[in-house]
């Protein structure tokens, strides 16, 4: 390599000259390197550097607790895919908003149904080249994109022998919104709006990494206090959401009473963030260089009380679900993913634990209260829907000890009267949404505006690995493993 990774802590901005720029072949050697070693890229994406276009990687290093930024040279670039399958997403999106084609693709077709990034003609939405499975015996299922239930639209074909799945293609981007484009040229007065809704359950994860990013930029500091009230929200964020999926969980397994009072915690949680800023969902409480919303003593006695009747309902329902065989039988062994598979996929989350991928971002690379107050990582290795259900409910308890152990009164702070961002600079900002990694990179122009904005949402990973715990399972098995993921559109649809 002509000169070594430039090493990054996460949430930390550094000059655009100090990243060093590889050949494709030194960036092979690296990136082979790296993931022989456990790290994992995080990103690769394409953005104007000396205005030139340049692809940017990051490169994520969990024992050492480092990210790593390297620049890579286009000319020349060979897919990596079929060495590191991870990368299979990056590779493609690269070819279509870029033209930068990875020669040697195993498998190159659109990521998302939207005009190219030379202008041309788009793609007819939903036409595509799927797999196919031959045989007088075999037949084809299609799902979607639209579906029976308020969700946004998904394409799923399943490649059946009788009841048994061999293959299970998702096919997404059917309302690609042209978020990360719409960022260019920020920040300005839409682009926290922007963040709020990359995908509307993970408000507070996704505003959170676009707040650290910024602060990078701006040099801006942030209160403790203020840090451990975004911690507080995220927890909270969190709480809501593995409540809701071990209730839907329960509903694919016709266990209602425990679908009802779980759908209900979920309630109670997202009113708690309701208490504190006016929005069930965190929408307007965080802003760069602090929070906009205060906790007096009496809301927190009221806020304390609430929390503790909404976790003693939880506990009483949830636990049901680790006692009846019937539940248990529906749970263990189905849509099983190896440890090898989730780490070729680079899945990330809950979904990752569950296959005994001890990654999280809380201990991995802290950052805010949680430099202060590391998390433990909950975690098992069975891989299937038992051990997804079960890591959400281990995450849940961690969740209500963190804020118990943050939660006092603060004030409301920020944001500051001027925050020029640096230009010709990178930030990049990790956090653990609920569904898992968040990764927020940002490359300045001259001018300190956004040159490119790259998000990557949890979903982007682990999408892949949805499809493959179908593998080998009945058909009627795909609503229980569907939600054991929960998996966002739009965070993909980006």
């Amino acid at each position: 390599m002509s000169a070594a990774p430039l090493k990054l802590a996460n949430g930390q901005a550094r000059p655009l000259a100090e990243i060093p720029l590889f050949s494709f072949e030194e960036f092979r050697a690296y990136a082979l390197d790296r993931a022989a070693g456990g790290g994992k890229v995080s990103a690769l994406f394409a953005a104007p550097v000396n205005g030139a276009k340049t692809i940017v990687a990051l490169v994520s290093l969990r024992l050492t607790g480092e990210i790593e930024a390297v620049l890579v040279k286009p000319e020349g670039y060979r897919s990596l895919t079929p060495e590191i399958p991870s990368l299979h997403l990056f590779e493609r999106e690269m070819a279509e908003e870029h033209g930068i084609i990875p020669e040697g693709h195993p498998w190159f077709k659109p990521v998302r149904y939207h005009k190219p990034f030379n202008g041309g003609e788009a793609p007819v939405v939903g036409v595509t080249e799927y797999f196919t499975l031959e045989g007088s015996q075999a037949h084809e299922v299609a799902v979607g994109p639209v579906h029976a239930g308020v969700i946004e639209p998904g394409h799923f074909r399943f490649q059946c022998h009788g009841e048994k799945v061999y293959h299970l293609e998702i096919s997404l981007g059917y309302q690609h919104r042209g978020i990360e484009r719409a960022l260019a040229g920020g920040p300005h007065g839409r682009t926290l709006s922007h963040m709020e809704t990359l995908a509307g359950d993970t408000t507070i994860g996704h505003a959170t990494a676009h707040c650290e990013v910024v602060e990078a930029l701006a040099g801006m500091g942030v209160s403790p206090d203020a840090l451990e009230a975004r911690a507080v929200m995220l927890e909270l964020e969190r709480l809501a959401n593995h409540a809701g999926d071990l209730g839907m969980l329960a509903q694919d397994v016709g266990y209602l009473p425990v679908a009802a009072f779980c759908g209900r915690s979920r309630g109670d949680f997202l009113n708690l963030s309701q208490v504190i800023c006016g929005s069930r969902f965190g929408r307007g409480f965080m802003v760069p260089g602090g929070v906009r919303y205060g906790m007096d003593a009496a809301m927190l006695e009221d806020f304390s009380a609430r929390l503790a009747r909404a976790w003693k309902d939880f506990t009483d329902a949830s636990a049901l679900l680790w006692t009846k065989p019937s539940v248990l039988a529906r749970f263990e062994n189905t849509g099983t993913i190896p440890f090898s598979v989730c780490r070729a996929l680079g899945m990330v989350g809950p979904a990752a634990r569950a296959c005994g991928e001890p990654r999280d971002v809380r201990r991995d690379f802290p950052s805010g209260a949680y430099r202060a107050r590391p998390m433990g990582v909950a975690s098992l290795d069975s891989g299937d829907v038992f051990a997804r259900a079960r890591v959400r409910w281990l995450e849940a308890e961690q969740s209500l000890r963190f804020i118990q152990s943050v939660l006092k009164p603060w004030e409301r702070s920020g944001p500051p009267d001027s925050a020029a961002l640096a230009p010709e600079t990178m930030a990049a900002a990790m956090v653990e949404g609920w569904r898992g990694e968040i990764l927020h990179t940002a490359v300045t122009g001259a001018d300190g505006r956004f040159a490119a904005y790259k998000v990557v949402d949890p979903s982007f990973f682990n999408w892949t690995g949805l499809a493959y715990a179908l593998r080998g399972q009945e058909i009627s098995d795909f609503p229980l493993c569907n939600k054991s993921f929960n998996l966002s559109y739009c965070g993909f649809d980006l």
